[in-house]
């Protein structure tokens, strides 16, 4: 009878620890890259025009237009180059 007591005991510990591990993993891990992923995509969405920006791959550029999916970029020397906005990581 003892034994059956321990054993439900430990089931409710293993329980409020799995949850423990859930809430760090979660304030640790997954909430700061939601918030990243959000802090770029209003970056994105804010790029106007003449803006000086830096791809993915590691190309700079001056932004000379954009739509709903594509970001068009002047490199110099009159090269125009069309990335998808996500490609874009950062303003330099």
């Amino acid at each position: 009878m003892i034994f059956l007591q321990a054993a439900g005991g430990g089931n409710m510990s293993f329980l409020i620890m799995m949850v423990g591990m859930f809430a760090v993993m979660y304030f640790f891990m997954i909430r700061p890259q939601q918030k990243k992923q959000k802090d770029q995509q209003k970056m994105v969405e804010e790029l106007k025009p003449g803006d000086d920006v830096v791809t993915a791959g590691g190309l700079h550029g001056k932004v000379l237009s954009k739509d709903e999916t594509t970001v068009t970029i002047s490199a110099g020397g009159g090269a125009k180059l069309t990335f998808e906005k996500f490609a874009i990581s950062k303003k330099a």
